[in-house]
């Protein structure tokens, strides 16, 4: 589909600086902008491309000062970076194929299903599940006894939601992801061997939660692990049984979060994180990458980074002692060797 300039502005509240009339239908980084595309700038260290663009239109703040000569048209808005995901998402959803319920998937005839469902091939709607409004099932999708989603939910292929588990209104699964599969109890045996502790909780997801490819989580041992309203998991995190996430808090890949931890409101966390079993973390706290967390984090809006985590100023003071550790050495040995020639000469 094709839209103006001026109509894009309706959709954001912005305003037109340029011709109104020209025309995209497509959208494209700046850096690689061509003629009948839309684009945005919101970070400044792009601010030179928007002179030699391609792109009919550039999305930029209001309070943008070009300093030089622009030949796109621009629409000016309160946050650029804001108005293009809203963009992004009217595309996104124009692309989206016809609803239809395959005739090569199963849907058991005790499951409950709401208005405008799109089931794909060879996806497995279990019995007694519970569907929702305007909820999307790729293929190969499967659904478990007694599962209940929510409105305006997206399963991209591959996704598998185990028995009694729930899922918000306006979630989104990306493939691979594995939601209510046991958590990782097993009791040593006098004879060594171990017995597998029957997980007998489920998962729950919050409204507004996106979980990337590859990712798990574990359904609790009794009671629920939880996810709370408006969480981000990347892809190939690991969530442990009884962990609960906090509203709004956002995880990057490869983060491990063991067993019975509760994660506060709003934090962040890097790539690689590793949290140990049955601590708290406060709300509001960021960890860097590859951060180990081994006890509570009691301090709100607490930043930590290294393993162990400590604070973050501090473990980048540690991290260039370190560096330099070699030569610290060799200056020791140094002083000690002309302390202990000096002691010899006397």
């Amino acid at each position: 589909m094709e839209f103006s300039a001026q109509q894009i502005a309706g959709l954001l509240n912005g305003i037109v600086e340029g011709n109104p009339e020209v025309i995209v239908s497509n959208l494209s980084k700046i850096e690689e902008g061509k003629p009948g595309t839309m684009t945005f700038l919101s970070n400044p260290k792009y601010i030179h491309y928007i002179y030699s663009t391609g792109a009919s239109i550039v999305v930029v703040s209001r309070d943008f000062i070009p300093a030089h000569e622009i030949k796109c048209t621009l629409i000016r808005v309160d946050d650029p970076y804001q108005s293009f995901a809203t963009l992004l998402e009217i595309f996104s959803n124009m692309q989206a194929g016809k609803r239809e319920i395959s005739s090569l998937a199963f849907i058991s005839a005790s499951a409950v299903t709401g208005k405008d469902l799109s089931v794909g091939a060879f996806t497995y709607v279990a019995d007694h599940a519970i569907l929702g409004d305007n909820v999307t099932l790729n293929p190969q999708v499967y659904i478990g006894e007694n599962v209940k989603i929510g409105n305006n939910c997206l399963f991209y292929p591959g996704v598998k939601i185990y028995h009694g588990c729930v899922i918000g209104n306006d979630c989104i699964l990306h493939s691979g992801a594995v939601i209510g599969s046991d958590g990782f109890g097993f009791a040593p045996q006098s004879d060594n061997n171990y017995q597998k502790i029957p997980q007998i909780g489920n998962v729950i997801l919050e409204d507004n939660v996106e979980v990337g490819a590859n990712t798990t989580i574990d359904r609790a041992t009794l009671g629920s692990t939880i996810i709370r309203r408006g969480v981000k998991l990347d892809n190939l995190i690991q969530v442990a049984h009884n962990v609960e996430i906090g509203e709004n808090t956002v995880i990057a890949a490869q983060t491990g979060i063991s067993g019975s931890t509760k994660v506060g409101k709003n934090c962040m966390m890097a790539g690689q994180v590793g949290l140990a079993g049955h601590i708290t973390v406060a709300d509001d706290v960021k960890l860097g990458a590859q951060s180990g967390v081994g006890s509570n984090i009691t301090e709100t809006g607490a930043v930590l980074l290294g393993s162990p985590a400590i604070e973050f100023k501090k473990s980048k003071r540690n991290y260039i002692h370190l560096s330099n550790l070699d030569d610290i050495v060799k200056r020791i040995n140094h002083i000690e060797k002309v302390l202990k020639d000096r002691k010899e000469q006397h």
